[in-house]
């Protein structure tokens, strides 16, 4: 499968993801882990959810007006939905064992330099290549 190399695009989403990151921890002393703030909408609530729902009705709000206004999001799952139902499970267990997600290890946590960020980042990338290459190239889940 190609893909493709959209660096203003990709320059772009990055910088709105670290300016979205920075505000809420500015504003509101929180971290941006999705996982965390997904939890916190979902029963039992957490005392703050209101600004959690905010938060997921923002991330949700933001790509759909973006289609309203014209844009196109092309997307294509080159993987049978039994592989992203396994991963979904998997990584669902790494955030759990993992104390949180891509999103706030990755961005939040090497970003205020936390020792436990960097190892689970460090993790992440290494299992996500390991992955990648045994599912492309040893199962040939996803070659087209």
């Amino acid at each position: 499968m190609a893909t493709e190399f959209t660096p203003f695009l990709s320059l772009a989403g990055g910088i709105l993801i670290g300016l979205a990151a920075t505000l809420l921890m500015a504003l509101h002393g929180r971290i941006a882990g999705m996982t965390g703030i997904l939890g916190g909408v979902l029963p039992p609530f957490a005392d703050d959810w209101q600004w959690r729902a905010a938060f997921l009705a923002g991330a949700i709000a933001a790509p759909a007006a973006f289609l309203v206004a014209g844009g196109t999001i092309p997307f294509a799952v080159p993987v049978p939905v039994w592989a992203m139902v396994v991963g979904g499970l998997i990584v669902g267990i790494g955030v759990h064992f993992g104390a949180g997600c891509t999103s706030g290890h990755g961005v939040c946590g090497m970003a205020r330099l936390s020792p436990r960020s960097i190892v689970a980042t460090i993790t992440f990338m290494i299992t996500t290549g390991i992955t990648v290459y045994v599912a492309r190239h040893l199962l040939s889940i996803g070659v087209a």
